[in-house]
């Protein structure tokens, strides 16, 4: 990689680059299990292992990074994995255990970071030791790159996590980091105010590629971070470079409140939420244009899509007459989730995926992928959601 592909990544929207990028949004468990289902359907259809890049914000990272971690395990031929049960149980253990209360109840009362903990969480449960090195070497199309996003408070700009590099476009470029997965894990999904910042001590050089403005200390030794949310809600700068964008998006629609909070805490969050909303939205907007322009092909669906709205002939899992707002209210928490609804969750994921997949990936772009998407045959866990 040079320095220049950086910079593109950073700066150009239009399509550079053939190939498939796969977008992770953030929303705690409910996207973490959300996107499983996805990833399930698009590993059936021969396409997760045709990807280029998967690109995750927040909760969409943590099961982004646990597959960046058994990618070689898994044993990927024609696009497909026969092993992919193993993956859903290890994000199963993530999904059985609270995160986010001892964390908080922890920062407040022991020495140490809210982050540090959460870390440690995502460490002992799925990451045991793995750094960014552990994620699987992209070169010559061996695999995709994964690529985790946060936001760095002090830049303003996007940081990414990856095996060949980290930084963002103000401050410079670390080659081959030697981070903890688990920690670029907790960066990812800092959300403030509870969970942020999560501080990154930097020990290796900071190379200044073209066009930075803030390659110095303290920016280039010590990173404040936050949820990469905060700067892309949808994951998709880090694919937008390429000619196919496949987005899965867990967010939550934001419900109105006759009576809002006044108190600091419960007030921020809904303020930082009706943020994300909007920036959402406006995300959303933008890349339903490209799509119409011509100018990307691929596919968005999201938690609260209605299957109803993609106009298919066959309806083969009965998704027509379900409702899946109750799912997309699920709380954006890192909380303990019982295993129907993290079943359910995952349905619905694998049942949306296919419906956008059917309706959007035409003949055309199924030949150049190299896949053929027929329709399913039934929902992947007992019941459906």
């Amino acid at each position: 990689m040079d320095n220049t592909y950086f910079q593109r990544e950073q700066d150009v929207s239009d399509s550079t680059e053939d190939g498939a990028g796969l977008a992770l949004s953030g929303g705690g468990y409910r996207a973490m299990m959300f996107h499983v289902g996805a990833l399930r359907r698009l590993n059936e259809v021969g396409l997760l292992g045709r990807l280029k890049r998967i690109s995750s914000v927040s909760g969409g990272s943590i099961t982004a990074a646990y597959l960046g971690l058994l990618w070689s395990r898994l044993q990927f031929g024609a696009g497909k994995t026969p092993h992919f049960d193993d993956f859903v149980e290890g994000v199963r253990r993530m999904a059985g255990k609270t995160v986010d209360v001892g964390a908080v109840i922890g920062g407040a009362l022991l020495p140490g970071d809210v982050s540090d903990r959460v870390a440690a969480a995502y460490d002992d449960t799925l990451f045991h030791g793995a750094r960014l090195a552990d994620l699987p070497d992209d070169t010559g199309g061996a695999a995709p790159r994964f690529v985790i996003n946060a936001t760095n408070i002090q830049s303003g700009a996007l940081w990414r996590f990856s095996r060949p590099y980290m930084g963002d476009y103000r401050v410079g470029l670390v080659r081959n980091p030697d981070v903890p997965l688990a920690a670029a894990v907790a960066a990812s999904s800092a959300f403030p105010p509870l969970l942020s910042p999560m501080t990154l001590d930097v020990a290796q050089p900071v190379e200044a590629v073209a066009g930075v403005d803030l390659n110095r200390e303290p920016f280039t030794t010590r990173v404040v971070l936050g949820d990469g949310g905060v700067y892309d809600n949808l994951g998709l700068e880090t694919v937008k470079g390429l000619t196919t964008l496949l987005v899965s998006d867990a967010g939550q629609k934001i419900e109105a409140e006759d009576r809002p909070h006044h108190d600091w805490v419960r007030h921020s969050i809904r303020v930082l939420n009706t943020v994300d909303n909007q920036v959402r939205s406006l995300r959303k907007r933008h890349l339903v244009r490209a799509y119409k322009s011509g100018e990307h092909t691929g596919a968005y669906w999201g938690i609260g899509s209605s299957f109803a709205r993609f106009e298919l002939a066959e309806d083969p899992l009965g998704c027509a007459g379900r409702d899946p707002g109750p799912l997309a209210r699920t709380p954006t928490r890192l909380e303990k989730m019982p295993r129907d609804l993290q079943d359910r969750l995952m349905n619905w994921g694998y049942a949306i995926c296919d419906a956008a997949l059917r309706a959007h990936v035409d003949a055309a772009l199924q030949a150049k992928l190299g896949v053929a998407i027929s329709p399913p045959t039934a929902f992947p866990h007992p019941g459906a959601y």
